[in-house]
């Protein structure tokens, strides 16, 4: 009984060990700098783009992350479950106090920018994603020749595209992007929707169900540019280093990893893929270790790249 009851206690040390080392290998890393964030905002096509800005407590010209919200978001994305911080102000957190400033911005349309979410398109999100980048090239506190940008789901679309397009762009991080406008939208939104959209006038009103039970409506423009904005396209003008992160139980952008495969196949230059046990938005509504391994493998890859 002794023998048995010593070796039950090592099986459940050895599962603690586990446990705590697996705990270990998720932890955020260790503050090197405390984060500021203050709210900023600039214009774009006669409109305000309202944001939020993080730094770092670090002198010279710094590093700088454009961060890109998705489908029916804002700046700060969803809550992260466990923590009091939403899903990029956790992001901008870790980021500043690893040496990286961001700007997270609300589209035009979305949160607290101006402009109204019926009239929203992938290339006005676009041209939202290069003003930001043109004002942040503007400040004399960042450098210049060191600027990323990091898009979730359809602001990774909109991060490909703006990549492809601004050869300042020096690093992308996609995170669950939006790979096939299509078919990913036809899913959201419906095919009856899309085809409404698509048949009818580019200011024509189509109202759509969510899979969550809510309702959105969008303008005939958007549903006309599913298929004229292809962000694999676009990724292909893009020489600079790339990481493409999936959710392996994503079921809004699907199948993974394929869809997020085929960005590195067109890709030309330096690239990583990471695979995720998690969902669509890296399981921040049920735990917050793969959002953090999700932050993590950001980090490094700009400490790489940027």
């Amino acid at each position: 009984m002794r023998k048995r009851s010593t070796a039950s206690i090592i099986v459940v040390l050895v599962m603690l060990l586990f446990s705590l080392t697996s705990h270990v290998q998720a932890a955020l890393p260790p503050p090197e700098h405390t984060a500021v964030e203050n709210n900023v905002e600039f214009q774009n096509q006669g409109q305000t783009i309202r944001g939020t800005l993080t730094m770092p407590d670090a002198e010279d010209r710094i590093p700088i992350v454009i961060i890109l919200h998705g489908f029916h978001g804002q700046r700060h994305e969803m809550p992260v479950v466990g923590t009091e911080e939403a899903l990029f102000q956790r992001t901008a957190r870790v980021l500043a106090e690893q040496g990286y400033a961001s700007l997270r911005i609300d589209f035009r349309g979305s949160g607290e920018s101006d402009g109204q979410w019926a009239d929203t398109t992938f290339s006005g999100q676009i041209s939202d994603a290069l003003a930001a980048v043109d004002y942040v090239c503007g400040l004399d506190a960042f450098d210049p020749n060191r600027v990323a940008v990091l898009g979730l789901s359809q602001g990774g679309l909109v991060a490909a595209s703006a990549a492809g397009r601004d050869p300042r762009i020096a690093s992308a991080v996609l995170w669950s992007a939006v790979a096939n406008p299509p078919a990913t939208y036809s899913d959201l939104l419906g095919a009856d929707a899309v085809t409404a959209g698509v048949t009818g006038g580019v200011d024509d009103l189509v109202t759509a169900s969510l899979p969550w039970g809510a309702t959105t409506t969008l303008k005939g423009s958007f549903f006309r540019e599913l298929y004229m904005v292809d962000p694999v396209a676009e990724i292909a003008a893009f020489k600079s280093p790339l990481l493409v992160i999936v959710g392996l139980t994503d079921i809004i952008v699907s199948p993974q990893p394929q869809s997020g495969e085929i960005y590195l196949a067109y890709h030309p230059g330096d690239e990583a893929l990471v695979q995720l046990d998690a969902d669509h938005m890296f399981d921040c509504l049920a735990r917050p270790e793969k959002v953090d391994e999700a932050i993590c493998a950001t980090v490094d890859w700009l400490g790489k790249t940027l």
